[in-house]
């Protein structure tokens, strides 16, 4: 596959060195209650902290929802049970255990497995027959990072794509453009084996001359600049796009435009065009969208059990000011051995601070949080994950991720509004799917005592 355009170079890594001491630990509590989410798998908040009183404070979905595809380099397995909802209920219902089932194009079979795909996940055992269909069907999907959705609708464009053809035939819509280099990278690693194949991103920043037509066969790029490109600027023909796709729904109806930007470019398809919808969550503001934008849609919705995070154990320090958190959280780390320990904060002028406090005590540590760029937060979750940072001190960006095995410690200094998104993460991170084995919740115990 030909080399994409329109990249940006990253940004220089900054690091903040940071460590932590012993001290007393006679105030450490055990805290059993569990975490539930609600039916759409979001946290119920808890009282959050005070000092969370600026907007600007606050990570935005979409840094969260990148720094998901960042961290979670393999497939997840998902035990929930996925619950398909068919446009023609009279219709059989298929899935596929294998990539052989679906009949693709030899390039592209090889292109999944050169990819380390060994079988469909299980998002993609129920949506890539019902993408894949003669003709082609509409469809809003419900699933997570990790789980296989983007490769699941990469698969679907590619696979109507026709690489002689010199013009954009797949629209893929993105928060941004960050969000969009992630499905590009999908694109480039699976249609690798299509050499006449091209990717261009239609993001702010790519200028191009007035009256030049894009010849790439696929466009990813946020609704903004896509929605000037296919209307002012005339580069993208949308008549003649097969397959549309509007990824982190939910995420994009939380970026002001981003909705009604996204609506107006579906209103310019075909109507033939095959629309496809993926978001995290299923709340009745994404249904809205959804419904507006994909006409006569197949269903597919995650089933949520009632969830508790029965493999966790959750201990608290009560503490009555900053100072003595702070202090509490340099005795924890310092008393206990662990490999290494993610500590969440709830803004960022709170990890900026603690960050700078550990600093002084001489230890070293990588500080996570919204006011870096997305590249560098990058590179610093990567140096975690390879085990060169044994501290990192992050805010909500980092609520959702998971992949890096060794960690064995979640820190919260502040309430923990995304408890069961961090908890979550541990439990994904641990090497035993557990935050505490048996031996270090005991020395956790005999600390207390």
């Amino acid at each position: 596959m030909a080399g994409a355009a329109g990249r940006v170079p990253g940004h220089a890594l900054r690091r903040f060195p940071i460590t932590l001491p012993v001290g007393d630990l006679s105030n450490l509590h055990l805290k059993e209650e569990k975490i539930k989410p609600d039916a759409n798998g979001a946290v119920v908040k808890t009282n959050t902290n005070a000092e969370k009183t600026d907007e600007e404070e606050k990570e935005d979905r979409a840094a969260q929802s990148l720094l998901n595809k960042l961290i979670r380099s393999n497939l997840v397995d998902n035990t929930n049970q996925v619950e398909v909802l068919q446009r023609d209920p009279n219709s059989p219902l298929y899935s596929v255990k294998s990539f052989e089932e679906l009949r693709l194009k030899p390039q592209l079979l090889q292109g999944v497995y050169a990819m380390g795909f060994n079988r469909p996940s299980k998002i993609q055992e129920n949506a890539l027959p019902l993408m894949l269909a003669e003709p082609p069907q509409n469809l809003i999907a419900q699933s997570q990072s990790g789980t296989g959705k983007t490769a699941a609708f990469v698969l679907a464009m590619l696979s109507q794509v026709e690489p002689a053809s010199k013009y954009p035939q797949c629209l893929c819509l993105s928060p941004t453009y960050e969000l969009a280099l992630q499905t590009g990278k999908v694109i480039e690693q699976m249609g690798k084996f299509y050499p006449e194949l091209k990717l261009a991103y239609a993001v702010r920043g790519n200028k191009l001359e007035r009256g030049q037509k894009i010849s790439e066969q696929i466009v990813i790029g946020t609704p903004g600049t896509v929605l000037d490109w296919c209307s002012k600027l005339k580069f993208i023909d949308p008549k003649k796009i097969k397959v549309f796709v509007l990824d982190e729904a939910d995420v994009m109806i939380a970026t002001q435009g981003h909705q009604d930007q996204s609506i107006r470019i579906q209103r310019m398809l075909p109507r033939n065009c095959q629309m496809l919808l993926f978001s995290a969550t299923f709340e009745d503001s994404v249904w809205k969208f959804a419904q507006k934008v994909v006409p006569d849609p197949n269903i597919i919705k995650l089933k949520r059990e009632e969830e508790t995070l029965d493999t966790i154990k959750q201990y608290y320090v009560l503490c009555s000011s900053r100072d003595e958190k702070f202090q509490a959280l340099c005795n924890l780390y310092g008393a206990i051995t662990i490999a290494q320990a993610m500590i969440f904060c709830h803004t960022r002028k709170t990890a900026s601070w603690l960050a700078a406090e550990l600093s002084k005590e001489g230890h070293q540590v990588a500080l996570l949080s919204g006011e870096m760029m997305v590249e560098q937060r990058a590179a610093v979750i990567e140096r975690f994950r390879e085990g060169k940072e044994k501290v990192l001190v992050t805010t909500n960006v980092c609520a959702r991720g998971d992949s890096a095995s060794q960690v064995y410690t979640i820190l919260l200094p502040q309430p923990p509004e995304y408890a069961l998104a961090r908890g979550a993460l541990a439990v994904n991170l641990d090497k035993d799917d557990r935050l505490d084995t048996d031996d270090f919740r005991m020395r956790l115990t005999k600390i207390a005592n």
